[in-house]
């Protein structure tokens, strides 16, 4: 009976924590950085000097330019001219400034986008960074730059339908914080515990027991790391495809920085889980050798009935 209890612990533990670790790890990451304005900005500043993301905002400026302008044969020439021009403003740090503004200002529209009505896409706002493009250019005295529009130009990151898809479990991650976190960790020490309060006889069969627990605890945690790993990738791809085919490199360089803490994370707990597992595998080996097996009780002998 005993066996069979350990048997579905281990099993339940390890089932649950590979479950329970990647909920864990996306609502922490929804309440720390996603719902977090300086926290999201930092995470998407290095992008202004991303190469993807430096041409993508250089394509919809310029499409949206070429839109205004109307030079016959000429526009080809012109809009290689113009795409160079904002291209190049993307290398300064004024560009930089007006990327962490924009996305300052899109934060709000990412979160509402999440939270709002059905149909809405996430999208990042571009028409900050066109503003200092424009200004750039005109100061330069570029042929056409009176011509850029000053409007809403958006790189997207979801589509409407995903968005839609989204909104539901993004409210729940929300609402959830950190706390499945808190939970995940207390649930796998209670095993533990629980693990070593109803070990075989002694100090022995209770230590053997805890750290087959242990064991399993850390190999739930290894195990729930690599299915958020895949997930990550699986919704990666989900999300791009459904992105515009000009504006995937800009979007893909957008989600991975978004989702780079989770990256970390992963290999944070399934390095942990790993080391955890395989040390515990270790102490247990050492304490059947070392610690003392219970004495065998003696059978009562049977007592004879009076004569």
């Amino acid at each position: 009976m005993r066996t069979y209890f350990s048997t579905a612990l281990s099993a339940a533990l390890l089932v649950l924590l590979a479950v329970l670790v990647p909920l864990s790890a996306l609502s922490a990451w929804v309440d720390l950085e996603i719902d977090d304005t300086d926290r999201y900005v930092a995470a998407v500043a290095p992008l202004a000097s991303d190469p993807d993301v430096q041409n993508t905002v250089a394509d919809l400026i310029t499409d949206e330019a070429m839109k205004q302008i109307d030079v016959g044969p000429l526009k080809d020439t012109v809009r290689d001219f113009l795409h160079q021009a904002v291209e190049s403003f993307t290398t300064t740090d004024a560009f930089r400034a007006a990327w962490n503004a924009a996305n300052r200002t899109a934060h709000e529209a990412v979160t509402a986008a999440l939270d709002g009505r059905s149909g809405e896409s996430v999208t990042i706002d571009l028409a900050p960074v066109t503003e200092q493009v424009r200004q750039n250019l005109l100061d330069n005295g570029v042929p056409f730059a009176d011509r850029v529009p000053v409007e809403h130009t958006d790189i997207q990151i979801i589509s409407a339908d995903r968005a839609d898809q989204l909104r539901q479990s993004f409210r729940w991650l929300r609402a959830a914080s950190i706390w499945p976190a808190v939970g995940t960790l207390v649930f796998a020490l209670l095993a533990v515990v629980l693990a070593w309060v109803r070990g075989g006889p002694g100090r022995r069969g209770s230590a053997l027991a805890a750290l087959s627990a242990t064991a399993v605890a850390g190999t739930g945690f290894a195990l729930g790391a690599l299915l958020l790993r895949g997930a990550l990738a699986f919704a990666r791809n989900r999300v791009l495809a459904e992105v515009p085919g000009n504006e995937t490199d800009g979007a893909a360089a957008v989600y991975d920085a978004l989702t780079a803490s989770l990256r970390t994370t992963v290999w944070i707990v399934f390095g942990t889980g790993l080391a955890l597992a395989v040390c515990a595998v270790a102490a247990r080996i050492w304490a059947q050798r070392v610690l003392p097996a219970p004495a065998p009780v003696a059978p009562v002998a049977p007592v004879a009935p009076d004569a």
